[in-house]
Parts: structure tokens; sequence; C-alpha cells
């Protein structure tokens, strides 16, 4: 079956069977980030961002929309949080505007900017809601120019990571450095598809780097500030499977394998970088370059390590066209994921969920099971940092919003999860702490605009007040919090 609709397993009446069956000791929330939901782009001093600009360029979105209201978070904050509170999380991952805070990427803080985050973390607190902050959810100040091309950005992330640090150490319970630079290394700097839209392939490496080397010394500027919450990074995960058994695929798979997984995860937690040997050590040969002193700043001890699961990956080698079907001019002008060596192939097996990504919980435990052999004791404590799938659905006459799909690939994957490090599951001995649940809200989906819904709350984009209606989903997950 390949649907973006799979049917339903009717995991919608076995809220109380899930919740049951959920450790006492996991702990779940939702997660957002602040270009994808807070709007008011232009209040309080906010700087623009790489996608502020990114999403002024021609054909860069798909829907032709933007972020600058979005789902006007600010302005709706004190009803979303009462949301986190009536559905019962434990935590919420929320993320801080760098522009918001900081307008030019470098100084003191912006004290409206401060004042946004000073009301959330008191709302979350009062309800007992544990706050996780991530320092940088892709929302890079457009004044630093250059972006994660320019090694001195990784500085000014250290100095914006302490100074925050400095204000709300006492107040947040864990701290996320980077998310996901894997995805912004791999979209935005080496094929384009999201801010800042270069096409660098190879040449690209350095941006990802930096991003590690941000983190590192983000996380010695909140333990220089004294921060009382745990320390982590969010890294995205996909386990790696080779189209055919052939050579060139196994190969193609391996360097997938490399620049999606490791070469984001080894320098974190072994402190070094794979080694580049092989059929594509040219296209590595910037690891070779890497300055031990860097390694050893990435390399910090943590308390934690986010995982955000993408699916499991089937790769093959891109083969060249034969010269008849090429198209006519230089080769640049070919999109960039067609010069890359390698494709993503479809996993016709499986279902798939409303951006494409196959509906395969039982790689769940296949990827935990790979990090926990990979890196044994280095590996920390682990979150599901963005567990959430993205499904068409509809507000009916009565203004109810069904979605059993996404109930389904919630308790799937959830279940898949606990299951998988109990004792005698696949990925025994990982320590597995919390999950939070992608998303809170409908809200801008990057290069797709509006065109794609995660959110356990509907939010009506055609309506100015931005109207809010809980899904099935949530009555579902609140349900499922109630029953533990």
């Amino acid at each position: 079956m390949n649907s973006n609709t799979p049917a339903s397993r009717a995991w919608q009446h076995r809220a109380g069977e899930l919740g049951d069956r959920l450790p006492a000791t996991l702990r779940i929330g939702t997660a957002t980030s602040a270009f994808q939901i807070e709007g008011a782009a232009r209040d309080g001093g906010r700087g623009e961002s790489g996608w502020d600009a990114f999403t002024r360029q021609s054909g860069r979105i798909l829907d032709g929309q933007n972020a600058s209201v979005s789902t006007d978070h600010l302005a709706n904050l004190t009803g979303d949080v009462t949301l986190l509170g009536e559905l019962g999380v434990d935590s919420y991952r929320f993320s801080f505007a760098w522009p918001r805070l900081q307008p030019d990427g470098r100084g003191g803080l912006n004290r409206a900017g401060l004042a946004v985050y000073d009301r959330l973390l008191d709302a979350l607190l009062q309800r007992r809601i544990s706050p996780m902050a991530t320092l940088y959810h892709w929302d890079t100040p457009l004044a630093l120019a250059g972006g994660w091309r320019n090694r001195d950005t990784a500085m000014r992330f250290g100095d914006y990571a302490h100074q925050l640090g400095e204000v709300f150490g006492d107040r947040i319970d864990a701290w996320v450095t980077v998310d996901e630079p894997a995805s912004v290394t791999l979209n935005g700097y080496m094929t384009g598809v999201h801010a800042p839209g270069d096409t660098l392939l190879f040449d690209a490496l350095p941006t990802g780097h930096h991003q590690l080397l941000a983190h590192g010394v983000a996380v010695q500027g909140l333990r220089a500030a004294d921060v009382r919450g745990q320390i982590g990074i969010s890294n995205l995960h996909t386990p790696v499977q080779p189209g055919t058994d052939r050579e060139e695929d196994r190969d193609a798979a391996a360097l997938y394998d490399l620049l999606h997984n490791r070469l984001f995860a080894d320098p974190v937690l072994l402190g070094e970088y794979p080694d580049p040997t092989g059929v594509f050590e040219n296209e590595l040969r910037y690891l070779h370059e890497i300055d031990p002193d860097d390694l050893r700043t990435i390399h910090q001890p943590l308390d934690f390590y986010g995982v955000a699961y993408a699916g499991p990956s089937r790769v093959s080698a891109h083969r060249a066209a034969p010269l008849a079907a090429r198209p006519a001019g230089p080769a640049e002008d070919r999109p960039a994921t067609d010069r890359l060596p390698f494709r993503l192939e479809a996993f016709r097996e499986h279902p798939v969920t409303g951006n494409g990504r196959p509906n395969a919980p039982e790689y769940l435990p296949v990827l935990l099971a790979e990090l926990r052999d990979r890196y044994a004791d280095a590996l920390p404590p682990v979150h599901l940092t963005a567990l959430g799938a993205a499904y068409p659905d509809q507000a009916d006459l009565r203004g109810a919003v069904s979605d059993p799909a996404r109930i389904d690939y919630l308790a799937e994957h959830l279940v898949a999860a606990v299951e998988a490090v109990a004792p005698g599951g696949p990925a025994e001995g990982v320590d597995l702490r919390g999950v939070q649940v992608w998303s809170l809200l409908d809200s801008f989906e990057w290069a797709a605009g509006y065109t794609q819904r995660f959110g356990l709350v509907r939010v009506d984009f055609a309506d100015p007040a931005r109207t809010r209606i809980p899904k099935l989903s949530y009555a579902w997950l609140q349900h499922v919090l109630s029953a533990r």
C-alpha cells in the first residue's frame, strides 16, 4: 500500500492501552520552532533571518507564502500555553529566535525579545510544564554575512548562548544547542532547497563543521553561565540501506549514511570525524583539514543526545543519464540533487506520510540499535526530539478535525521506541528519557509553506485571528497522558 492516508489501525480507540504501556520515567512533550510559529516578524526590534530573505525569492516556497505572521504565536501565547497545560504534557520544546534576541547576531540581547521568552517561561512554569529550549532552529541572523559558511558565526553563537544562559539559566530544564545541523547543511547549503539556497554540493561541508563548532562553544558558554538544566544537541538521523546489493549502490548508501548521520554524530560523541577513505575520498577531502583543537571543542560531555527520526532511507548510486536524455546546457544548470552521486529510492512496501516520508515504525528500533552499537558508552541518554508526521486534514461542518492517520503514526512509533529499549528489545541499553511530539501547532513548514500540517492543533491560516482547533489527535494524546 502506498498512500498519504493509510487505513487507520484503530489506535484512536486504544489511548488507555498505550498510556498503560508507557514507562513512568518517559517524559512526553510537544515541540515547535520560533520561525515556524511566532509571527511578529517586524515587532520588538526583531532582525531579519536568512529564512526571511529566502521566502522573498520567487519560487522558493511551494505556495509563495512567508512566515511573517504564521500561527501568530506571540499574539496567542497565553492560549497556546493553555493548550499545552490541558493536553497534560510533561515538557515543551520551543526555540529562541536568534534574530529576535540579537538582531545583528552580535552584541547585547534585545530587551523586547527577552520579555517574550520571560513571559513564555513564566507561563510554562506556572503550569508545571518543563521547558526545553533550543538555542538555534535554523533562523540565522541575516546580518551575519555568509551564515554558516563563515567560521565566525560559530563564535557569535557561543556569545549568544552564554548570554541566554546567564538570563534564563535558572528556569530552563534542558538546553538543545543546535537543531538538526544535517538539515541546514544538506538542504540549505548543499542542494539549495532551504535557506540560504546555496548549491555548494560537497563544498558545503564546512557549514556542517561550523555548526558543530557552534554547538561546542555554546556548551562551554552555557556551562560558564552555570545553567542548572541539562545540555544536549538534536541531530536528524535515518537508518540507511542500499537500493540493491551492487557495489556502487552500497558505496552510495555508505556515503549518504556518512553525510546524514555520522558526519554530525561522530564528532559530538566520539571527538572525531569518520575516516574519509574509499571511492568518495576526494569529495570528502575537507575532513582531512579539520583542526584537532576544533574537535576537542566539539566533543563536550553531554547530558543527553537528541534524535530527530526521519524514517528510513534507501539509497542508490546516481547513474548518469544517456546523453540523448540529458537536458541541454551546462551541468551547473541542472538541480543540485541531480549532480550528487546518490539518489533516494522509494520504499514502495510502506505507506508514506503527507510529506512523502515512509511510514515505517519498525525502522525506529533499527536506528536506536545502530546508535547504541556505533557509540556504546559514548551515547548519553536519548530524547526523541521531533516525532511526528504531516497528514492532510480538514475541519468538518461542526468544526471537528479528524486525523486518525496521525494517531496511528504516533502510537506505533511510541510503541516501537518503548519496546526497542525494553529488556530483551533490539535496542536494549539505550536510555530513552523523553519524546517530543512534532508539533503542537500547524505552522509554516519551511519550503513547503502551509501545504503540510504536522500539528496536534489545527490553525486556520485564512482567519486573521489564526483560530486554533484541537484535532482528534490532541484529544487522543490527552487521554494517553492521563492514563499513564
